[in-house]
């Protein structure tokens, strides 16, 4: 296949057609429930919806790949089982899994279908990535935003599957598909449940002064002044008091959105076969704003011509814009 292949979020059946018509190679999408890691009300897709919508991605020449990306707790695996039979049987391009069980399950009973590693497995040496290969035939790995262009060069010299990285939107930085913290507060998993601070636990609260108080199952993850954007309140972005930082400090993340608009070509040089956006949970004009600018610059990448990004910082998640770990040179 080429490089620069472009991956883009449809969290609707609406969103999956605007990324195709924007100019998406692929689109990758979930079910509503606990089988995909975006399980959040008024997102998702039926069976009925998804096999629609996977006409007419093929009808423009778009792919479907279906997000098989959380982990089935004891008892329950027959959801995921029969998740994969729909994906399947409606005729999804690809599966994307973190669990080695539900690898293993598609592997054996729909080996037609290719397999995508998740980046929630969290796979990022060329030891793990080679055992998935060799065991369940995964064809592509989603590598864990921790990696610089020179790693992932050295990787892809090692590895026998394609490569997809992450170029846009939220850059969460805890180990993907190890995050306990949501649970801790609320009940809800985001590695079982697909449900990262749900929406039935979260409240916002006006202060006298005309701040904003973000809280999550009565707790406060953060507060923000008048003229500040609130963030949604997620632990891992929270912004907490202790006894040494009284004025308040990130105590493990910032809020800050992945951007690599500037690192396409580098990206491609060390060959990287797929760029994915995130944004399951963004709206239509998101999506359109975002594949369309993306296709333009892949599209002059590809053909010698300097890419002109457009400004995407009031799409961003918080105040600010990362390059991340990526923009590092050397190997560490």
């Amino acid at each position: 296949m080429s490089l620069a292949e472009l991956i883009c979020p449809a969290g609707t059946p609406a969103a999956l057609r605007t990324a195709v018509d924007a100019g998406a190679d692929a689109v990758y999408c979930g079910f509503q429930d606990a089988t995909n890691a975006r399980n959040f009300p008024g997102l998702n897709f039926t069976p009925e919806e998804l096999q629609d919508a996977v006409v007419y991605a093929h009808m423009r020449g778009a792919k479907v790949l279906l997000a098989l990306n959380t982990y089935p707790p004891a008892g329950r695996v027959d959801l995921w089982r029969e998740a994969a039979d729909a994906g399947a049987r409606i005729g999804v391009d690809a599966f994307i899994v973190a669990d080695m069980g539900v690898a293993d399950y598609i592997a054996r009973t729909h080996p037609q279908v290719r397999l995508h590693l998740s980046v929630q497995a969290a796979a990022s040496s060329p030891e793990a990535i080679r055992y998935y290969c060799d065991n369940f035939g995964v064809k592509r790995v989603v590598l864990p935003r921790i990696l610089t262009i020179a790693e992932i060069r050295e990787l892809r010299k090692e590895i026998p599957c394609e490569i997809e990285t992450f170029i846009f939107g939220n850059h969460g930085l805890m180990v993907e598909g190890r995050c306990s913290l949501t649970n801790y507060l609320t009940g809800q998993s985001t590695n079982m449940d697909g449900v990262c601070s749900p929406a039935s636990d979260v409240e916002y609260v006006r202060g006298a002064d005309g701040s904003l108080s973000s809280q999550l199952a009565g707790f406060t993850i953060d507060r923000f002044g008048a003229d500040e954007k609130a963030g949604y309140p997620t632990i891992c972005k929270g912004r907490y008091a202790a006894p040494h930082r009284p004025e308040g400090y990130y105590a493990f993340e910032e809020p800050v959105s992945l951007n690599l608009s500037r690192l396409l070509p580098e990206l491609i040089e060390a060959g990287v076969h797929a760029f994915k956006i995130e944004g399951r949970q963004r709206s239509k004009s998101y999506v359109r704003n975002v594949v369309a600018a993306f296709r333009a610059a892949v599209d002059d990448i590809r053909a010698g011509r300097e890419a002109n990004i457009a400004d995407l910082v009031a799409l961003t998640e918080g105040q600010k814009q990362t390059q991340g770990a990526f923009e590092t040179k050397k190997w560490r």
